[in-house]
């Protein structure tokens, strides 16, 4: 979130050793298997890539204390978190993962920096795992600028709090309430100094959603942070530590920003109107989900995609009357041949079956080509 100034890479040192027996050898394949599963970042702003698509960050700006990051194939956790800050000012970090550009670091592909009135949708998932001590938010970040820049700090940052622990609290002052994304926030407003910062947080804890960003964008132009004409330049996800910080993790992330059409973030917007059923059968270790999308709008929906994220644990074996995938965290449930138009005040179903670990959950949120659905 802070930015940072430089990225340093992590080098990899080579095996010198000739191998005498076929044991060695063994205990040697063993050690390189358990290596490549997480790549460990200590680097103050090392950063690696994953998916093909997001960088990840250890981002750590505001102490000298050791801090390290196990990346994973889709996220990655804190595995230590040393030293701590006053909570009356900036964090100590914000590791994250990030879709776009941070001080030049641009993820592989992204078509960011965008200009906001050529955004018609940007449908994200977020999955975090949280600890109960310490004190740090978890943060979604959404950084505008008026011009499409890639380098230093932007205009306006839009922080999405979907949780916090300890005696901490965002830039500025509380203004008031807001609904978005079919969500209750408090929203703060102010500036770190060095940009304006626009705060929703949650009043509870968030472990998962899928939502829109242009939701909150609008939410930046009504109060004059913000115009049509300024440019998205990433969108991240991470945590903000002042003490402590280990064993907190982002799951699951995705990021997409379709460009071509008119979106309007200032203005009602024409976007889908959705409600998603999700019914269950769960038995020990396993269960099927059916899950009914409802278009609420007055226009049919021609080709559908259906983003959610699974609860932690969970992963499905086989689906039908969709193609889904991947299998776990973040999923995107696409039409078949048959049921690829849903009509005004219709309905069309799917289903799945899958497995899971600890307590059954249902996924907290739904985005129908996009835009967030309201649960029936």
């Amino acid at each position: 979130m802070r930015p940072s100034t430089h990225h340093a890479h992590r080098a990899r040192g080579l095996l010198g050793a000739l191998l005498t027996s076929l044991v060695s050898l063994a205990a040697l394949l063993t050690t390189a298997s358990v290596a490549q599963a997480d790549t460990t970042i200590c680097e103050q702003f090392g950063s690696t890539t994953i998916q093909g698509r997001y960088v990840v960050q250890n981002n750590r700006w505001g102490t000298s204390d050791t801090q390290c990051i196990a990346v994973t194939d889709s996220g990655f956790r804190i595995t230590q978190a040393d030293g701590s800050v006053p909570t009356n000012g900036a964090p100590k970090s914000y590791p994250s993962v990030y879709n776009g550009c941070h001080y030049t670091n641009c993820s592989p592909g992204t078509n960011l920096p965008a200009q906001l009135r050529t955004i018609s949708t940007a449908p994200t998932s977020i999955s975090y795992s949280y600890v109960s001590d310490g004190a740090y938010d978890a943060a979604y970040d959404i950084w505008l600028d008026p011009t499409p820049r890639t380098d230093g700090v932007n205009r306006t940052e839009i922080m999405v709090w979907f949780n916090k622990v300890g005696s901490v609290q965002p830039v500025g002052s509380e203004v008031g309430t807001a609904t978005v994304g079919g969500r209750q926030w408090q929203v703060w407003s102010g500036n770190n100094g060095s940009n304006d910062v626009l705060s929703f947080v949650a009043p509870s804890s968030i472990t998962n959603w899928t939502f829109d960003v242009l939701d909150f964008a609008r939410q930046a132009v009504s109060r004059g942070l913000a115009q049509n004409s300024w440019y998205l330049t990433s969108v991240q996800a991470g945590f903000e530590p002042w003490r402590n910080g280990t064993g907190l993790a982002v799951t699951s992330f995705s990021s997409t920003v379709n460009t071509g059409s008119s979106g309007d973030p200032g203005g009602p917007g024409g976007s889908t109107a959705c409600k998603v059923s999700y019914a269950t059968n769960v038995w020990q270790g396993g269960f099927t989900a059916e899950v009914t999308i409802t278009n609420t709008g007055s226009s049919p929906v021609s080709g559908w995609k259906l983003a959610f994220a699974l609860p932690s644990g969970q992963q499905i074996t086989q689906a039908w009357n969709a193609n889904v995938s991947p299998s776990s965290g973040t999923v995107t449930a696409g039409n078949v041949a048959h049921n690829g138009e849903i009509a005004a005040g219709g309905q069309v179903s799917f289903g799945f079956q899958g497995t899971y670990g600890g307590t059954f959950a249902k996924p907290s949120g739904y985005s129908l080509n996009g835009t967030a659905c309201t649960t029936a």
